[in-house]
């Protein structure tokens, strides 16, 4: 009996011996980013740099496989597919994630981040640390964020009062506050796939759109609409969020680096972004946008005033706190 137990104790240390050589030889683990951007947009450009940071630092264990361009589908197809496991991992988002957790619609709260200080104060302080816990909770680990540039309209006509905006249909994302916003000013917005919106501007299905001019660009929105009306009604952000069960299925030292690249993608993407923004207006104006310069105020007016009818409890709190961090 004592030589049979030799030999089974003989064959289980050969057998894990094996398993060790099995995994230090099988394939990388693959971490899948889905965004709605072309390959010229800085998050593309970010997402190389996560690769290239993500593959060297953990030797090949990790390969980062990126779908830029809606190729999996809108930013909610992505966010479905990392929580049911459906292939994705990682995906940029923001107020879109209210469909998960209705405080997190505050992201695209109009006109409630009113300078770049005053985003950094809410990312890096109390609020920022409320808002990530509520993605965690909801299955997304946030590993860092970009900052989005302000938000304008772009139309065939000039917009410079909130009355222009009567019956002016308007792509917007999906997204009840700034529908309520929209509606406020008098238009009537219309939620769609960024995807969706060149085609439809094209066919004359809605009257314009609104973005950040990062995405005008990528959009390329300048072959049918003619200006650019600076509203700047919203700042926002977007996370970069991994699904927290894949996260978690990494060893431990995985986990650090893919932490580690999400801070170095990070701060990558804000020096092309603050870079670009620079030059954007330029560009736009040199493909035949015209900016029109707008009075902010009644547009802010009308917009806070139609979304505070439509937060929630829990919506009007976190808003509370925002605006008390400036």
């Amino acid at each position: 009996m004592k030589r049979i137990g030799v030999i089974f104790m003989a064959l289980i240390v050969a057998m894990c011996a094996t398993a060790s050589l099995v995994f230090a030889s099988g394939k990388p683990i693959d971490l899948v980013i889905g965004h709605i951007v072309a390959e010229d947009h800085t998050w593309h450009k970010a997402s190389l740099k996560f690769k290239e940071v993500v593959e060297a630092k953990s030797g090949g264990k990790i390969k980062v496989t990126i779908h830029p361009n809606n190729q999996l589908g809108s930013e909610l197809d992505v966010i479905q597919s990392i929580l049911t496991g459906g292939g994705a991992d990682i995906v940029f988002t923001g107020e879109s994630m209210q469909t998960f957790a209705e405080e997190l619609g505050i992201i695209g709260m109009p006109y409630a981040i009113t300078s770049d200080a005053h985003m950094d104060k809410v990312l890096n302080g109390p609020v920022g640390k409320e808002f990530e816990d509520l993605m965690l909770n909801s299955g997304l680990r946030v590993i860092g964020a970009f900052v989005r540039g302000p938000r304008n309209i772009t139309s065939k006509k000039p917009i410079k009062t909130p009355d222009d905006l009567k019956g002016f249909i308007i792509r917007t994302p999906a997204s009840p506050m700034t529908v309520a916003a929209f509606e406020a000013m008098g238009a009537k917005p219309t939620p769609m796939a960024f995807g969706e919106v060149f085609t439809s501007l094209q066919q004359g299905v809605i009257d314009g759109q609104e973005n950040p001019l990062a995405m005008i660009k990528t959009g390329a929105f300048y072959e049918v609409q003619k200006y650019v009306d600076v509203t700047e009604h919203l700042r926002a952000w977007v996370y970069i969020a991994i699904g927290e069960e894949k996260f978690q299925s990494l060893p431990k030292d995985l986990q650090a680096i893919v932490l580690e690249a999400g801070k170095e993608m990070q701060t990558y993407e804000h020096e092309l972004f603050l870079a670009e923004e620079a030059q954007l207006k330029a560009e736009l104006e040199g493909k035949g946008m015209e900016f029109v310069t707008v009075d902010q105020k009644p547009f802010r007016d009308k917009a806070v005033e139609g979304v505070l009818k439509v937060l929630t409890p829990k919506q009007k709190a976190l808003y509370d706190k925002i605006v008390a961090a400036e």
